[in-house]
């Protein structure tokens, strides 16, 4: 007989699920007020916990239509298939027993389905995610041992924390933090990396011995087999499945399942021949049942894992709204990055609570489940039970798994990884863009994963610095006939030779402000003969408190030498706060709400 409390039975019997999501956020509006009473805070309050903390699947069940369903099923089935290799490979990339790969796929897709914003996000075990975990464990505890095990679950709570605390702080805005070029480095030196780890495994000899080209025979014929069928497959099998009349979709995706059909093939022949006896190495025996709670924790290695847990908490968001951000713009949706956090965050506290490790959304998996008709996250719910219903059936198959199959399955799914296409298009249209490529590359080569990720932040933010610290200023001219003011070195622009008029193409704040002094003045020496300097303003946004008092000095030191300074087209956020400033009062020259009022204006002055 089952029991429910009476405010179950009201939720269950009286509510829709409009309603209950109506009361959920009534019962953390209480919560937030408790919070703040706690904290002293009046009404003026900036942090609301209700938005993030409503789950996102009380709005797509509301919404959801039975036309959806097959879609979503056939998508969790596909990604099923893939996720039994693919997590297990991955598990074996961290340095866990593969069976840790499936407790991953399980419930962190589930929880991120609650809270995540997107609708077909696959989250789950991830190649480069695995490669930091296994960074972060690995001189803490030996490979496959119980301790690895709970080092690993222990830094996927540490990074779920992480998220779930720059959630609740509204920190999306950290998905910026990583350009493009940086992202690309990182990610094709983590390839390289795992790829490289995995050649020892795919030829069944130590690496040392690699080098000596000494390896394992059938190993290496098995897993050098598989490597060439995966990579033929990648290259040629969607074309002969659309040539065999499939329709490009189904031919794409069909592609796709290849690595399980390796793997299954590869088992098959574990199977029915002697290659054990002859040394070739498999997954061992892989535990029946669902995983259960895991609350194991080493207190002695928290200080260890704090700082890898942050940084791969961080990844973990930059991967997943790369591969979520991509998916959206194809579906028209809107990506809500701080409902991303507490999506992830909880999908890694998830994982952690199931004896997982660290997980994150994949763009690969994420495509293929959007290929496969994915409409909701239903899907990953789907996918998620039949990799439950996997473990509870009988797992002895899954113990012939040979590890070379596994090996070739991981280096062809990082080839994957290897975005050279940007260094072409960095080449062409910025250079520095390839530097920064270059350095965090190797950076990821030489130094490692972990510092890999700082280098990389380092030379975004070190990028984004020194662009914003020389911004361009350009002195204008008038078109003949007209009222527009046009750049003189772009366009036959006329001048005057008593006024400078200057457009400042950036906020002016304390790490750019040195920089337009010091053009402002080569203008002026330049134009010896100005007797006004026009500032046109329409690019400047803010002006900090640093550019403010630059302002005034440019201002008293052009009224010593009898010059006039001139803005126009001030924005008015910008003017309500110089309003508030002694720069308006003491200014030697006026305010002008356009570049040709302002030029027509001293002009007449002048004669």
């Amino acid at each position: 007989m089952t029991v429910r409390s009476f405010t179950q039975a009201r939720i269950y019997d009286d509510f829709d699920t409009a309603n209950l999501a109506s009361l959920y956020v009534f019962r953390i509006n209480k919560v937030e007020k408790r919070i703040w009473r706690w904290t002293g805070q009046g009404q003026s309050r900036t942090l609301s916990l209700s938005p993030i903390f409503v789950p996102s699947m009380l709005h797509w069940l509301k919404h959801y239509r039975r036309a959806l369903l097959p879609g979503d099923i056939s998508a969790g089935l596909v990604v099923a298939m893939m996720m039994i290799p693919q997590g297990m490979a991955y598990a074996m990339v961290a340095g866990l027993p593969p069976v840790v790969g499936l407790y991953a796929s399980i419930m962190p897709p589930v929880v991120y389905a609650l809270f995540g914003s997107s609708m077909t996000q696959s989250v789950g075990p991830m190649a480069i995610i695995s490669l930091m975990t296994a960074a972060a464990i690995g001189p803490l505890a030996a490979p496959g041992s119980a301790l690895a095990g709970v080092l690993a679950a222990q830094l996927a709570l540490v990074a779920g924390a992480t998220l779930l605390l720059c959630g609740l702080l509204r920190m999306g805005f950290l998905a910026n933090f990583f350009s493009r070029p940086v992202m690309s480095g990182f990610t094709v030196g983590s390839a390289i990396v795992i790829a490289f780890d995995q050649v020892h495994t795919l030829l069944g000899a130590p690496i040392a011995d690699v080098l000596k080209l000494h390896v394992h025979g059938p190993s290496a014929l098995l897993g050098v087999g598989s490597l060439l069928l995966l990579l033929l497959a990648r290259r040629y099998l969607a074309a002969l499945l659309r040539a065999c009349g499939l329709p490009a979709i189904a031919a794409d995706i069909g592609a796709k399942l290849a690595p399980m059909l390796v793997v299954l093939g590869g088992i098959a022949l574990m199977a029915t021949t002697s290659l054990h006896d002859l040394g070739v190495r498999t997954t061992g025996a892989v535990p029946a049942g669902l995983p259960g709670l895991n609350l194991a924790t080493s207190g002695a290695h928290w200080p260890a894992l704090l700082q890898p847990g942050l940084l791969i908490g961080f990844m973990v968001f930059l991967m997943s709204m790369s591969a979520a951000q991509s998916l959206a713009l194809k579906r028209n949706e809107k990506l809500v990055s701080n409902h991303e956090l507490i999506g992830l965050g909880a999908a890694n506290v998830a994982s952690a609570l199931s004896g997982g490790f660290p997980v994150t959304g994949s763009l690969s998996r994420s495509a293929v489940n959007f290929a496969a008709g994915a409409n909701t996250p239903l899907a990953s719910l789907i996918t998620a039970a039949l990799l439950a219903g996997a473990l509870l059936a009988p797992t002895g198959w899954l113990a012939l798994l040979p590890l070379p199959v596994l090996a070739a399955t991981i280096i062809v799914a990082v080839l994957g990884m290897l975005e050279l296409g940007i260094v072409r298009t960095a080449w062409s249209y910025d250079r520095s863009d390839v530097l920064a490529w270059a350095a965090t590359c190797l950076g990821v080569l030489v130094l490692g994963v972990e510092a890999g990720v700082i280098v990389g932040v380092a030379l975004s933010m070190g990028t984004l610095i020194w662009r914003a610290s020389r911004p361009h200023i350009a002195v204008l001219g008038r078109i003949a006939g007209t009222e527009h003011f046009r750049n003189i070195e772009r366009y036959p622009a006329a001048t005057q030779p008593e006024l400078l008029i200057l457009r400042i193409d950036a906020n002016l704040f304390f790490g750019n402000v040195e920089s337009v002094s010091e053009r402002i003045e080569c203008e002026l020496r330049t134009h010896q003969s100005a007797r006004d300097l026009l500032l046109v303003m329409t690019a400047v946004s803010s002006i900090d408190t640093t550019a403010l008092y630059a302002l005034a000095e440019l201002n008293q030191s052009l009224k010593r030498r009898s010059i006039g300074l001139h803005l126009a087209e001030v924005k008015g956020p910008v003017m309500d706060r110089l309003r508030h400033s002694d720069l308006l009062r003491d200014l030697n020259g006026k305010l002008f709400l356009s570049t040709a009022i302002a030029c027509d204006h001293i002009q007449a002055g002048q004669r």
